[in-house]
């Protein structure tokens, strides 16, 4: 590693149409949280970093809380998996976690959509 500069490895949002297009009930809900801002489309990567946060945010609405404490494990341990992937540079893999945190978050929209 060089003594003055390092290399990074970011993970930025791609949403064809924006959040709340993708995710208009998930979007919908952490907006009238307050948990993010209406203008906001933060990565799904960037949400699970502070899904604590979002949680406490949903207090007022425990059936979104409860939809998303159910895969709180999950992601997290993603999360972690993916910090060390990248960590390592083992970014294909890396990318494949990826995956599995949009999966998650389709479910997680799918169950907000029978609210």
């Amino acid at each position: 590693m060089s003594k003055y500069m390092q290399l990074t490895v970011d993970v930025r949002p791609f949403y064809e149409k924006g959040l709340k297009a993708t995710y208009p009930k998930l979007a919908r809900s952490l907006i009238h949280a307050k948990a993010i801002k209406d203008y906001d489309d933060p990565a799904l990567y960037d949400l699970v970093a502070k899904w604590d946060k979002l949680l406490y945010a949903l207090d007022g609405d425990p059936q979104v809380k409860d939809i998303l404490f159910k895969q709180k494990e999950k992601l997290k341990a993603l999360y972690s998996e993916i910090e060390s992937l990248i960590a390592d540079r083992k970014l294909s893999e890396a990318d494949n976690a990826l995956y599995k945190i949009e999966d998650i978050f389709e479910d997680i929209e799918y169950d907000l959509a029978g609210l």
